[in-house]
């Protein structure tokens, strides 16, 4: 349990109705874009399920976490992200999201467990970049409280602080090279895509990610 949980109301029913519609059996998937459909069981992200991405501090990692986001969003989920000071708007709509759903709690300091606690009762989505390395305690609360939701926890972590747990889907940066002209016009990363059960094998993909329009492709 988190200590916020002792003194924090319940969200209405009512309210949760209006952020998270009902899910069906039948979409317990939620949406991924291009290239990332591709290189998951099923093509969507699982309800109830933790998603990490690792890669070291300016190597793409925040921008590949958005990426998984923006079909989802682009098709009326909401989502949320916290610990993220300036997650770059231009950016976000340049890859689909649709920055009406999208909820942000940019510093929330040693309280940034409870704040994504908060957020997954009542959206699809949470992007977490915790301030540093994640507590083993915290990381299975949280675990635990995505899959009591259905909602998808992506979790943003460094080589040097990894998450604690098990993903049930990894997606590691191992590579990150912009392409140049004039200006920086696109960076190509190379991800290895793995997880547990039925993620599979470790597999290894290059993406285009921003490309010249802001959005992820695979070249």
């Amino acid at each position: 349990m988190f200590a916020s949980d002792l003194f924090r109301p319940p969200i209405p029913k009512e309210l949760r109705a209006t952020l998270r519609p009902v899910a069906l059996a039948s979409t317990r998937l939620l949406p991924l874009g291009e290239p990332w459909r591709h290189w998951v069981p099923g093509g969507g992200l699982r309800r109830g399920s933790t998603v990490v991405v690792e890669a070291p501090a300016g190597r793409g990692g925040l921008s590949l976490a958005l990426a998984l986001v923006a079909e989802s969003s682009a098709q009326g989920h909401w989502a949320g992200v916290v610990g993220v000071d300036d997650p770059g708007v231009v950016a976000m709509l340049e890859l689909g999201l649709d920055l009406r759903r999208v909820l942000f709690v940019p510093r929330p300091r040693g309280a940034w467990a409870e704040s994504t606690a908060d957020l997954l009762d009542g959206v699809d989505l949470v992007v977490v970049r915790p301030p540093g390395r994640a507590a083993h305690g915290a990381a299975r609360r949280l675990v635990d409280r995505v899959r009591e939701s259905g909602a998808v926890l992506i979790a943003l972590s460094e080589p040097r602080t990894p998450w604690p747990l098990p993903a049930d889907l990894l997606f590691s940066v191992v590579d990150a090279r912009w392409a140049t002209t004039s200006r920086l016009d696109a960076r190509r990363l190379t991800v290895r895509v793995g997880g547990r059960g039925a993620a599979g094998p470790v597999r290894e993909y290059l993406v285009v990610l921003p490309n010249r329009d802001g959005r992820a492709e695979a070249p």
